[in-house]
C-alpha cells in the first residue's frame, strides 16, 4: 500500500511540474518571453491582487500591463505578496508600456521611473512604445473622442528610440519593443537602432492573422505577442474606418467550437491559443477567472495537426477582421501621419 501511495505521489508531482512548463521564446535581447502572459488591461482594480495571484499559482509567468492601464500599483502589490512567500522576481516575465502622452525623448525616462515605482520594482523585463502616435502631454486623453487631432502630437521614433535604449543600459528594462507599429514603422526604427527591439505586441487571431507583418519580424529576429487573440468575443461589432461590420465570435465559430474542440478534447478558446502559439507568437489573453486562466495556459500538451492548422488559417479576414483599428475611440485619428492603418482606410 505504501509503495502505491508513494506511485499516486510521484505521479500527481509530475503532472504539477507539467502544468507550470510553459514554453518560452528567445528574444534577440538574450531574455526568454513566457508564451502565454496574462493581459490585465480589462481587469478591475478591485480584483486585481486575486486575480494576479491566481494566474501566479496557476502557472503564469508573464504579466502584461501598461502605464496607461493605470493597474500598475496594484499589480505591484499583488506581485510583492507573491515574493514575500519565497518566490524570485527574476522568474517572472513583467512587460510595461511608455504612453502616448510621453512620446518624446525628454519624457520616457520620467514615465518609467514612474511606472516602476508604482510597480514597486527595480526593472520590468519588456519595455514598448504603446502606439507609434502620440497625444500632447498633460492632455485629457477622452478629449481625443472629440477633438482628435487637436490632442495628438507629431513625435520622432527614432529620437525616442535612442532614449528607450538608455533605459535598457540604465538597467530599468531588460529588453525593449514596440506596439501598434506597422511594418514601415518598424524598418524605419530596427535600422536606426543600436539596441535592435526584440518584441511587437499587435492584434492578432483567426480573424486577423497579419501573415506578412510576422514573416517581416521573424526576418529581423522580433518576436511577435498576440493581444486579443482570442478576437475580443465581447465585442460584437468591429469598426474599421467607419464601417460597421459583424463578426461571429470565433469561439462560436463551428469548426472551432464543434468540429476541433471535439476532436482534440479542449476548450474552444484552448484550440484558438494553441493555433496561434503553435504559428510561432506568444499571447496574453485577459482574465481574471482562475478555471479559465488555468485553461488558458494549459496548451502545452497537444498540437493542432497541419491540416487542422490550415483550416484555421483560413478563417482569416484580412482588414475585416481587424478589432482595434482605434478610429472608433480617436476622432481624426487617421488623419494622423503615424496612424499605422492608413492603407487600410484608404482601401476600405
Amino acid at each position: 500500500m505504501l509503495k502505491l501511495i508513494n506511485i499516486v505521489c510521484l505521479l500527481v508531482a509530475i503532472n504539477l511540474q507539467g502544468s507550470f512548463a510553459v514554453e518560452k521564446l528567445k528574444l534577440s535581447s538574450g531574455y526568454e518571453i513566457p508564451v502565454v502572459g496574462l493581459g490585465t488591461s480589462t481587469i478591475k482594480l478591485d480584483n486585481m491582487e486575486e486575480a494576479i495571484l491566481s494566474a501566479l499559482n496557476n502557472g503564469y509567468r508573464h504579466i502584461d500591463t501598461a502605464f496607461s492601464y493605470k493597474n500598475e500599483a496594484a499589480i505591484g502589490k499583488a506581485v510583492k505578496k507573491w515574493l514575500d512567500m519565497g518566490n524570485k522576481r527574476e522568474d517572472l516575465f513583467i512587460t510595461s508600456k511608455l504612453p502616448s502622452q510621453a512620446h518624446r525623448p525628454e519624457s520616457i525616462e520620467k514615465y518609467l521611473i514612474q511606472s516602476l515605482k508604482d510597480l514597486d520594482m527595480d526593472y520590468v523585463d519588456m519595455y514598448l512604445i504603446h502606439t507609434p502616435w502620440a497625444s500632447k502631454e498633460g492632455a485629457n486623453l477622452d478629449a481625443l473622442i472629440e477633438n482628435g487631432n487637436e490632442v495628438l502630437d507629431d513625435v520622432d521614433h527614432i529620437a525616442m528610440w535612442k532614449v528607450m535604449e538608455k533605459q535598457v543600459k540604465a538597467g530599468r528594462a531588460k529588453s525593449i519593443g514596440l506596439s501598434n507599429f506597422n511594418k514601415s514603422q518598424i524598418a524605419r526604427v530596427y535600422d536606426n537602432a543600436e539596441i535592435k527591439p526584440s518584441n511587437l505586441q499587435v492584434e492578432s487571431h483567426a480573424y486577423l492573422h497579419q501573415k506578412e507583418l510576422r514573416k517581416f519580424c521573424k526576418e529581423r529576429n522580433i518576436v511577435v505577442t498576440a493581444y486579443a487573440p482570442l478576437g475580443s468575443h465581447g465585442t460584437r461589432y468591429y469598426t474599421h474606418g467607419g464601417t460597421k461590420k459583424e463578426l461571429p465570435s470565433l469561439l462560436t465559430v463551428p469548426l472551432v467550437k464543434d468540429e476541433l474542440a471535439q476532436k482534440y478534447k479542449r476548450t474552444p478558446a484552448q484550440i484558438l491559443l494553441r493555433h496561434t502559439v503553435q504559428d510561432g507568437l506568444a499571447v496574453i489573453p485577459k482574465s481574471a477567472n482562475a478555471a479559465r486562466q488555468k485553461e488558458n495556459i494549459d496548451i502545452f500538451d497537444f498540437e493542432l495537426d497541419d491540416e487542422d492548422m490550415k483550416k484555421l488559417d483560413e478563417l482569416d479576414k484580412g482588414k475585416y477582421g481587424r478589432v482595434f483599428d482605434f478610429l472608433a475611440w480617436y476622432k481624426d485619428l487617421d488623419k494622423h501621419p503615424q496612424y499605422p492603418f492608413v492603407s487600410e482606410v484608404q482601401s476600405a
